[in-house]
Order: C-alpha cells, then structure tokens, then sequence
C-alpha cells in the first residue's frame, strides 16, 4: 500500500515520515519530486530557477517525475508499506493553483496515466493555517515554490481541500499545529 502524505509547504509531512518509520521498519520512504534520479534532476531543475517557469512547463515535469517514480518505485513495490511525501493531490493541486488553462477532469486523466491507471493506497492531508505558514517559513531558506508566498501556499491549499472531495480513496486529515507525537499516534493508527 502507498499513503501519499499531501499537504503544502512547511506543514510537517517529511517530519512525520522521518517520526513513523521506526514504526514501519520495512516501509519504503519516498517522495516526488526526488523519488528518482530523474526525480532528483527535476527537483533541481523545477526549484533551483532563478526565473520561474511556465506553469504549464512545470506541470509536465511535475508529471515526467510522477511517471518514473510510478514505474521505479511505486510499482515495483506494490507488496510493500510505501510513505511517499507528496504525490497525485499536489501535482493537480498546484496546477490549478496555477490557473492552467486545464480542467480538472483532465489533470486527473493525466496523474492517472503517470500512474499506471488507478489511484491507490491512503492520503494523510496536513492542513495548515496563515499564521503557521509564516512561522515556518521564517524558519528556513526558501526553495523556488516557497519564494512566491504564504497567500500562494494558502490558494493551493484550498485546491488541494476541494480535489480531495472528488477522491475516493480513505483520508486522514490532519491539524498541522497540533503536537507532533500526537499527530505521529493518529498516522501510525491510521495506517494500521
């Protein structure tokens, strides 16, 4: 099983990860973009701009990235406890928040081609607050994504929130302020 660990910038998903894998010893801990090689060009490419890219540009190697982690990491594992920090619900999340002149039916056809046809495994859904964003962004050097801001970080958010209601998959959603031991308990519960 995979559980995708969805959330915007800062509010805890890699942290969790690194927590729960004591937990899951034989888990496979991934994340996209960076799962890959490729993943880890892409990452450097898309993040390490000194001028943004073009938004549609972004989304197709945001999707090359997905696809080649379907094919080397997910897939091949199938059998196993897959933690991958970020996946399907950022890639259409951010796209729209981009005002991609793409549907959403459309973005959903395509994650679902990068990922070998179907949607599988849980989604645990950091959401986090304005205030928090900020806290937490004082706190670190910006990548590319995180330079264009906490009401950027917010609108995606809100896509995010309204692209889960048309997943069907099970969902945990998560108060990005609480304690993080508490919120490790509810993962590990959730996952079991």
């Amino acid at each position: 099983m995979v559980v995708w660990f969805e959330g915007v910038d800062t509010t805890g998903k890699s942290t969790q990860i690194n927590m729960i894998k004591n937990s899951f010893p034989n888990a496979i801990l991934t994340k996209e973009p960076g799962g890959t090689q490729l993943g880890v060009s892409l990452r450097e490419l898309i993040l390490g701009q000194k001028k943004p890219l073009s938004s549609k540009s972004e989304l197709f190697l945001f999707l090359a990235d997905r696809a080649q982690h379907y094919e080397e990491v997910i897939y091949p594992n199938k059998n196993s406890l897959i933690l991958s920090d970020r996946g399907f619900i950022s890639g259409i999340s951010y796209a729209l928040a981009n005002e991609i002149e793409v549907d959403l039916g459309t973005l959903f056809l395509l994650n679902r081609l990068a990922l070998g046809g179907s949607f599988e495994g849980k989604i645990v859904f950091f959401e986090t607050t304005t205030s928090l964003i900020k806290k937490r962004l004082q706190e670190k050097e910006l990548d590319a994504i995180e330079l264009r801001g906490v009401d950027y970080l917010m609108k995606v958010q809100e896509k995010m929130k309204s692209v889960l209601k048309r997943v069907e998959l099970p969902i945990l959603h998560i108060d990005a302020s609480r304690n993080i031991e508490s919120i490790a308990k509810s993962i590990e519960g959730f996952i079991k």
